[in-house]
């Protein structure tokens, strides 16, 4: 059974003991990102086999991100199949995901006038994505 942090109890991380701030002086994202309510270790790996069996990008498959500033990073290097960026913006949440964690929508818009979504799971620390969702490519 995953372990989740309750919201009460994350309040209570970010307001006592040894803080993790950041340089302005607020709680550290990272390391709250990392006390989600995500699956680890054989579990997590077990629901990756699984999701691979579906389109990455897809609610069944999202791209493993950290953070928001990774789902930025990540949409930055896709490109188009015309080689162009795409246009992209938030849509919103989508519930909880196949690790356990909420996900975030993101629409998809090329200069040919191609459109998709793409689902991503912004609590994985550590894990750099290597592929992109069908139809488009990844830069380095």
């Amino acid at each position: 059974m995953p372990r989740r942090l309750s919201a009460s109890l994350a309040v209570a991380l970010c307001l006592s003991g040894p803080a993790r701030a950041q340089s302005g002086g607020g709680p550290d994202l990272d390391f709250l990102l990392q006390m989600s309510g995500r699956v680890s270790g054989e579990e997590l790996a077990s629901r990756v086999a699984g999701a691979g069996a579906h389109p990455l990008g897809s609610r069944d498959n999202p791209v493993r991100v950290l953070g928001p500033h990774g789902e930025r990073a990540f949409l930055a290097r896709l490109r188009c199949p015309a080689g162009d960026a795409p246009a992209f913006g938030r849509i919103g949440s989508f519930g909880e995901g196949p690790y356990g964690s909420i996900l975030d929508g993101y629409g998809l818009r090329c200069g040919d006038g191609t459109s998709a979504t793409v689902y991503m799971d912004m609590y994985h620390p550590g894990h750099d994505e290597r592929q992109a969702p069908a139809g488009f490519t990844l830069v380095r």
